[in-house]
């Protein structure tokens, strides 16, 4: 029984553009998880002005990372035929498995606690928290280092369609995002208990995990174990 090959590759299209969005979720989580100023401006703003503030914060990250994102994938998008190469692509990755372990050993040593700030006591409107989350993670350019990592190491290229391309980019948002609602609603539910210790506790799982994950990943690309999900 052959496959009509319309539904062939309309089935294509779908499973590519699965796969990115999985991807671009991920890296959305990613680029968002370390505790680094918005992070903790992001709690802050939770427990001192309630769960809203501290979206609208999230919010604004989740902006900036965004624009970031297209910035990097566009820059990649003038070099795709040449990184598109084997050996290429290896160094990619492997490079990109060093910069992940860099970033995640910088977060698994860095005390998050020097990044706290007393709270002015105002709360400002939601635009306000949003727009000044978004100037404090755009002012961090070295994030498209991080974002190269992350697209050479999962093999992040964007299908040259229209609904390919806003899925990849929209799923990075959604992923930051998905961070966000997820961090203030823990902080939320434990307000008289997480403190200082849940961001230090936060700050190492996450340090501990990014690190982890860059080195399966180095040894994948070194021995070259192909994994299904790439």
């Amino acid at each position: 029984m052959q496959i009509d090959p319309t539904i062939a590759t309309i089935w294509a299209e779908f499973s590519s553009t699965l796969q990115l969005v999985i991807k671009g979720i991920i890296i959305g989580i990613v680029v968002s998880a370390p505790m680094g100023p918005v992070g903790i401006l992001c709690i802050q703003r939770t427990m001192h002005k309630g769960r809203n503030f501290g979206l609208a914060t999230g919010a604004g990250a989740a902006l900036s990372d965004f624009l970031y994102a297209l910035i990097t994938g566009s820059g990649m998008l003038f070099v795709m035929d040449f990184i598109e190469r084997p050996e290429i692509i290896f160094w990619l990755k492997l490079g990109g498995s060093i910069i992940l372990f860099i970033f995640g050993l910088h977060t698994l040593l860095s005390n998050p606690i020097k990044a706290i700030r007393q709270p002015s006591g105002k709360k400002g409107t939601l635009f306000h928290n949003f727009i000044t989350s978004f100037f404090v993670t755009l002012s961090n350019p070295l994030i498209i280092l991080l974002f190269i990592a992350l697209y050479a190491q999962l093999t992040f290229t964007v299908p040259s369609n229209p609904f390919g391309v806003a899925c990849g980019y929209l799923s990075i948002i959604g992923g930051a995002m998905l961070w966000w609602l997820g961090l203030t609603y823990l902080v939320t539910r434990m307000k008289t208990t997480f403190g200082l210790r849940g961001m230090f506790f936060l700050n190492r799982t996450i340090g501990t995990i990014v690190v982890v994950v860059s080195v399966f990943y180095a040894m994948t690309t070194v021995f070259r174990i192909s994994l299904t999900f790439y």
